[in-house]
C-alpha cells in the first residue's frame, strides 16, 4: 500500500505531474507508492490522506423515457468496481459510505466493490454511518436493525469507523431522540467493546450546542474521531455560506486539544472550489500554474496536522487520478499559502452569490419530480460563468440570456425543473446546508421566466 508517511510528505518533493486536460486535471503517471498516510492514535490504523466518499457514484446512462417521466437513476456497478480497485491499488484505504447515500444503495455498491477488488479484509477501512434521521427509525430497534443491515449489505462482520451520521440537524431534541434516550448510543458502545466497532465517532452539522456537548463528554465516550466540514473558505467564513455552519477553525481546533483525529469532509464544498467564476480560477493559476484548482483545497486540508484523512466523492476517473497524485505525496501548504487562501481567496469567493447546494442529494427523490441538485448546481455555474444577467441592459445579455437558458434545459429535463415545485418544503429538512429550496427554486423559476419573456 506504499510507506510514505507524513514526514516524507513534509520533505517538499517535486512531482513530475504531465500537462492538464481541457477540465484541468494532470495527465501524467500516477504514482502508486508514494501516498501519504497519518496514524490513528487510538488504534494504531495507517489510514491513507485520501478517502474514498461513496456518496456520488456514478450512474448508468439512462434513456429518456417515452412519456417524459423520470427515469430511475440505477448505479454503474463495474464502473465502481473499476474506480475502487484502482483507488486501493494507488494506496487509498479508507471508504466512507452511508445507508442515506445514492438512493440507499451506496452501502451494498461499496460492499460489492471491495469484495470484487480482491483485496483481504485488513487491507482496507470501512467507514459507514447510523443514518436513523426520520422519527420512525429513532426507536432503538429500528437503529439496530440499520447497524445490522449495514454490515450486511457491505458483506463484513465489522465496521471500521462507524459515525452517528448528522448530529446537530435538529439541534439536542433530535440528538436525544436518536442516540441517547432510546439507548442507541449504548448499544454502539458495547459493540465496540465487543470490536464489531473498532472506532466510533460523529458527523457534524448544523447546531454548536450538539457539537459542544458531545466533545464536553468525551471522557464519558471516548470519541475515536469526528468528522466536520472543513475547507479554505469555510475556515473563517462558514456563516458567510450559510447561516446555520460553523467556522471550521473553532470545530478543528476543539478537537485538536483534545487529540482527537479529524475526518474532512467537503473539502470542496461539493464542487463549488472547482467550478468558480473565472478570475478565482485565473488567480490560483498565476500563484502555480501547473497546478489543478482542486489540488488547492485539498493541500489545504491535507496540512493540517490533526487531520486523519481526506473524503473526495471521486465520481470520474480524473477526479480520483488527481487527487492521488496531490497526496503522493502531500507537499503541505506554507503558512503564507494557507493564510492567502483563508482570507484573500476566500473573501473573493464569497462576494459570488452562488447558493450553497454541495451536491449530496439529500434533498432527493422530490415526490414531484424535480432533479433539486441539477437545477441548483445550474444556476451556480450560470453565476461563475457570469451568465446570470441583472437586467437587459447588462453587456452581455443576450449571449447571457442563451446560455441560461439552453443549458438549462440540457442540464434539467423540462418536467423536472423548478417551474414543478409545489413548495411542499418536505426537502428542507433533509439537506445538511439549510438552504430554503422552496425559496430558491421559486426565484430560479421566475428568472427563467423573465429571461423567457425578455422582462429582466
Amino acid at each position: 500500500m506504499g510507506a510514505a508517511t507524513g514526514a516524507l510528505a513534509g520533505c517538499g518533493l517535486k512531482k513530475d505531474k504531465g500537462e492538464l486536460d481541457p477540465l484541468g486535471h494532470h495527465t501524467g503517471e500516477v504514482p502508486t507508492d508514494k501516498m501519504t498516510y497519518r496514524k490513528n492514535p487510538t488504534t494504531g490504523d495507517s489510514v491513507s490522506l485520501l478517502g474514498y466518499g461513496m456518496m456520488r457514484l456514478p450512474d448508468k446512462p439512462q434513456k429518456p423515457s417515452k412519456d417524459g417521466t423520470p427515469v430511475r437513476e440505477e448505479i454503474d456497478q463495474e464502473e465502481v468496481n473499476r474506480l475502487v480497485k484502482y483507488a486501493l491499488d494507488h494506496g487509498v484505504n479508507y471508504f466512507d459510505t452511508s445507508p442515506a447515500y445514492c438512493r440507499g444503495e451506496s452501502e451494498a455498491s461499496t460492499g460489492t466493490a471491495l469484495v470484487a477488488s480482491g483485496y483481504p479484509r485488513d487491507k482496507y477501512y470501512i467507514a459507514t454511518k447510523l443514518s436513523n434521521f426520520s422519527p420512525e427509525q429513532w426507536p432503538y430497534q429500528e437503529g439496530v436493525k440499520i447497524f445490522e443491515n449495514s454490515l450486511r449489505y457491505l458483506q463484513t462482520d465489522y465496521i471500521d469507523y462507524l459515525l452517528l451520521h448528522g448530529v446537530g440537524m435538529g439541534g439536542m431534541e433530535a440528538l436525544n431522540g436518536r442516540f441517547l434516550d432510546n439507548g442507541l448510543l449504548d448499544y454502539l458502545l458495547k459493540k465496540r467493546e465487543e470490536g464489531v466497532i473498532r472506532n466510533l465517532g460523529f458527523s457534524y452539522h448544523g447546531d454548536i450546542e450538539v457539537f459542544d456537548y458531545l466533545l464536553e463528554n468525551h471522557d464519558k465516550y471516548k470519541w475515536d474521531f469526528v468528522q466536520i466540514q472543513m475547507n479554505y473558505v469555510d475556515w473563517h467564513l462558514a456563516n458567510e455560506t450559510n447561516r446555520r455552519n460553523t467556522d471550521a477553525e473553532y470545530l478543528y481546533n476543539e478537537l485538536d486539544k483534545r487529540g482527537i483525529p479529524g475526518v474532512i469532509m467537503e473539502p470542496l464544498l461539493g464542487g463549488r472550489l472547482v467550478k468558480m467564476p473565472n478570475h478565482i480560477v485565473a488567480t490560483l493559476k498565476q500563484k502555480r500554474p501547473e497546478d489543478s484548482v482542486a489540488s488547492w483545497a485539498f493541500r489545504y486540508a491535507g496540512t493540517k496536522p490533526r487531520i486523519l484523512t481526506v473524503l473526495s466523492g471521486m465520481t470520474y476517473m480524473e477526479h480520483l487520478q488527481d487527487n492521488v497524485r496531490t497526496y503522493s505525496p502531500l507537499e503541505p501548504l506554507t503558512t503564507e499559502e494557507q493564510e492567502w487562501l483563508e482570507n484573500e481567496v476566500a473573501n473573493l469567493y464569497v462576494s459570488y452569490p452562488t447558493i450553497p447546494c454541495n451536491d449530496c442529494k439529500y434533498c432527493m427523490p422530490c415526490p414531484y419530480g424535480l432533479n433539486i441538485p441539477a437545477i441548483l448546481l445550474h444556476y451556480n455555474k450560470c453565476v461563475n460563468e457570469g451568465n446570470v444577467p441583472e437586467s437587459q441592459q447588462a453587456e452581455n445579455y443576450h449571449k447571457a440570456r442563451r446560455a441560461f437558458l439552453i443549458g438549462y434545459d440540457r442540464s434539467v429535463p423540462r418536467l423536472r425543473q423548478a417551474s414543478h415545485c409545489i413548495q411542499c418544503g418536505r426537502c428542507v429538512e433533509h439537506c445538511p446546508q439549510r438552504i430554503d429550496i422552496p425559496r430558491e427554486l421559486s426565484r430560479i423559476d421566475q428568472f427563467v421566466e423573465n429571461l423567457k419573456q425578455n422582462k429582466l
